[in-house]
Formats: structure tokens, C-alpha cells, sequence
């Protein structure tokens, strides 16, 4: 009998490819729904269509593939569903950041071309995925491979919605959210990162509606001073209680707006005045819904000043408006004061521009 020659080392190039595709072939991934057994079932937490697989994908998957080839050898009918996620924005950045290396932006392409880029971008990772999870071996049944934009996915989202509305579990109004004027989409609050960065605070003087004196707030975005809508103190501050009730003029506009109290304001911090700009700040946020105040945005959904503020600062970025409005505090008399000031800016996770609180229409 000849006997047999092996290889010095295992080369899975050899096998590997050939033994996964006969366990494809005849169907050993597919649940079998007659065992006796109680069903088990793994949906594969879908790998986002932003890249590839890294090591962490393949760690995961082998675990899941252990559960799930444990119990079909244990005669459960046992099914893995494989797919993949859109991942919305963050796959949009991906094609954003491929068409800046070229020089291009998506607005040069228009809609159409940078939706059509976008699939290309998808359908190009969701191959290599795909074939990234057969190389490791992953026991799925292919023929339930799915996407999540897929026309029956998308069908259930709409009707599971619709039947939220028509239940009254759901409805349109103006929120206050985090808002990257780059992506042009809000970000939850556990998708803000937060930077400390150094800033100033600003100390402005707001003049009494009767022409008796100033008071002096504390600020570190005098370029949202247009959407203020109130100055607040604390209710147990001693100093300012007489001027619950009365008003004051918002510099540079104009405007006449009230001294209110509320128990947020921290007396120790600044001069313990508080300028309130509902439409741009969470914590004013609040307090213009606990006072029933008047909710001003002042940006356009690219960042910039809208038509809300004085024309000399409209269409002007923010750090822009802000150089500007210093500038004319400072001739005005109005700025009285700038100290060194560290604060955490929230930035968006993924492309990093600064993430502005933003009022708009949210279901």
C-alpha cells in the first residue's frame, strides 16, 4: 500500500473555501423545522455598510456562531439570520469624505448622484462582509440574508409607525435637539462628545426698559443673545428680587424682555443673572417651558444667523457672529468684561463639528 505524503503545515486555503461551500450547497445552515426540538433563533446584530469587518466583528460572530451550532447539534431546529446595517449618516460621511478626496462635494452632485454613489459604497462593503463572514466559518442561512433597507423591512418600519400615529402614541412638535449643522441631522444625546475647551465669559450689560441703571449678565455665546427671551434670577437671591417683574433691553436688538425667577440658576456662578435663549439651550429650554416663554430660533439649519437678528449679522457663521457681536458690544459700552473660561463642548461623533442645540419639528 502507497503510503500517503501530508503536507508539512495545514494550509487552509485548501480546504476551508471547498468545506463551506459544500455545507452551503446542501443546506446545512437551514433550520430544520421538523426536529422535535423548541426552536432557537439569533438575528445577527448587522455589521454597519461604513467599512469592513475588524477583529472585534469576528470575535462576536464566533460566539454567536458557537450558541447557534451548539444547539443544532443538539437537534433544536437552529437559525442564524445574517445581514447588514445601512447605518444612514454615518455611511453618508464615508461617501462625503471619498468625494472631498477628489475635490467634490455632495452638493455637486446633486441628490440622484450622491444617492446612486452611496448605494455603490453599500453594495461594495455589504459583498465584502458577506464574504469576510463565510472565510471565518459563520454557520448562517444565507438564503435569509437581509439589509435593513430591504423593501419588507422598510414596509414594517412604515406600517409599525403608521399604527403608532393612529394610536396617538406618537405626534409632530418643536423639541429642542442636537444638531450637527455638517451631517444636518440630530444626534441623540449619547452620540455627543464632549471636548473641554477654552473659552471666555462674557459679561454684558443689559440696560433697565426705564432708563435707571444696567444689570450685568454673564455669558458664554453672546451670539445667541438674539434668541434671548427672558434674564433670570433665583428666587432666593436677595439681590434681585426687587427686579422680579420688571424689564430690561436686549443689546443690540432692541428688544424688551422680562426679569423672571427661577430655582435653576445657580447664584454663585457669574453674577447670578442668566440670560434664557430657550431655542438654543437645554437647561433654557426648560425654563422657557416652565414660564411659558417665547421660543426664538435664531440659526438656519446650516449653522448659520437667520432673519431673526439684526440684519448685520444675518448669514454669518457662528464663531463669525460671535467675533462680530463682541466687537459691537464692545463700541457699544455694553461689554464690560471677559474672563478665561473652560467649558465641555459638545462635538458630533462622527465628523466632529461643534453640535448646536437646535428647536425644530421632531416626532
Amino acid at each position: 500500500m502507497k503510503a500517503v505524503e501530508l503536507e508539512k503545515s495545514y494550509n487552509p486555503k485548501d480546504f476551508e473555501d471547498r468545506i463551506y461551500a459544500d455545507w452551503k450547497e446542501h443546506g446545512c445552515f437551514q433550520p430544520d423545522t421538523d426536529a422535535p426540538g423548541e426552536p432557537f433563533t439569533v438575528v445577527m446584530p448587522p455589521p454597519n455598510v461604513t467599512g469592513i469587518l475588524h477583529m472585534g466583528h469576528a470575535l462576536n460572530n464566533q460566539l454567536q456562531d458557537t450558541l447557534v451550532r451548539y444547539h443544532r447539534m443538539c437537534g433544536r431546529p437552529s437559525l442564524w439570520v445574517p445581514g447588514t446595517d445601512h447605518a444612514g449618516i454615518a455611511t453618508q460621511n464615508v461617501v462625503e469624505r471619498q468625494l472631498a478626496a477628489k475635490g467634490l462635494r455632495r452638493q455637486d452632485l446633486g441628490r440622484e448622484k450622491f444617492v446612486e454613489e452611496t448605494w455603490k459604497v453599500k453594495e461594495r462593503h455589504h459583498a465584502t462582509i458577506s464574504k469576510q463572514l463565510e472565510k471565518i466559518g459563520s454557520s448562517c442561512d444565507w438564503t435569509r440574508e437581509r439589509f435593513t433597507m430591504d423593501e419588507g423591512l422598510s414596509q414594517a418600519v412604515r406600517e409599525s409607525f403608521v399604527t403608532l400615529y393612529e394610536r396617538g402614541l406618537v405626534y409632530k412638535g418643536n423639541y429642542l435637539v442636537n444638531y450637527c449643522t455638517h451631517c444636518g441631522t440630530a444626534l441623540a444625546d449619547d452620540e455627543v462628545e464632549y471636548k473641554n475647551l477654552p473659552g471666555k465669559l462674557y459679561q454684558v450689560q443689559y440696560p433697565y426698559a426705564d432708563g435707571s441703571g444696567t444689570i450685568t449678565v454673564a455669558t458664554t455665546r453672546p451670539e445667541t443673545m438674539f434668541g434671548d427671551v427672558a434674564v433670570a434670577v433665583n428666587p432666593s437671591d436677595e439681590r434681585y428680587a426687587h427686579l422680579v417683574g420688571t424689564f430690561v433691553i436686549l443689546p443690540l436688538a432692541n428688544k424688551r424682555i422680562p426679569i423672571i425667577a427661577d430655582s435653576y440658576v445657580d447664584m454663585e456662578f457669574g453674577t447670578g443673572m442668566v440670560k434664557i435663549t430657550p431655542a438654543h439651550d437645554p437647561n433654557d429650554w426648560e425654563i422657557g417651558r416652565r414660564h411659558n416663554l417665547e421660543m426664538v430660533n435664531i440659526l438656519n439649519p446650516d449653522g448659520t444667523l437667520n432673519d431673526a437678528v439684526p440684519e448685520a449679522y444675518r448669514n454669518m457663521d457662528v464663531t463669525s457672529a460671535r467675533k462680530l457681536v463682541v466687537a459691537d458690544l464692545v463700541s457699544g459700552g455694553y461689554l464690560i468684561g471677559q474672563t478665561e473660561h473652560n467649558h465641555d463642548v459638545g462635538h458630533c461623533y462622527r465628523c466632529s463639528t461643534v453640535i448646536e442645540p437646535y428647536l425644530s419639528e421632531q416626532w
